[in-house]
């Protein structure tokens, strides 16, 4: 299974996804592995240490901010037993690919992002199923 950065904040912010998350994530751990990425490491701490600071009234990240969203996600990761994907270059066509077939400038319903289309790069180019919280992947050919 590849873990999208969604799941990892929905699950480090304990949102109500985040049990069902996690046991999706051990079922997927008793049957092989768990994957994530560099980007997806970027994605959750960003996202998360951007709502550190929003919450706090701030516009700007703090020493804090980067350092405690850095724990978290890396924390999480080696709870779930996380490996990292390597991005190759036949990762990146994939996310290219993505983006024009389902990216936010295509019209498609499912509007991916960067980070979303080498989620699911990875998730395609892996032949892993992509845990993810929100709908967007559901309007691929993933969901």
């Amino acid at each position: 299974m590849f873990v999208d950065a969604s799941a990892l904040v929905a699950i480090i912010k304990g949102e109500p996804e985040a049990l069902g998350f996690l046991g999706q994530i051990e079922r997927a751990k008793a049957e092989g592995k768990v994957w994530v990425s560099p980007v997806v490491r970027f994605e959750a701490v960003v996202s998360l240490a951007a709502q550190r600071a929003r919450d706090a009234g701030r516009t700007v990240l703090n020493d804090e901010d980067k350092k405690l969203s850095e724990d978290w996600v890396r924390e999480l990761i080696e709870a779930i037993g996380g490996k990292d994907i390597m991005i190759s270059e036949s990762i990146g066509t994939g996310a290219r690919m993505a983006s024009m077939a389902y990216g936010k400038l295509t019209g498609h319903p499912a509007r991916l992002n960067m980070g979303d289309c080498f989620a699911y790069a990875c998730a395609k180019g892996y032949h892993t199923p992509l845990l993810y919280k929100g709908d967007d992947f559901a309007a691929t050919d993933l969901g």
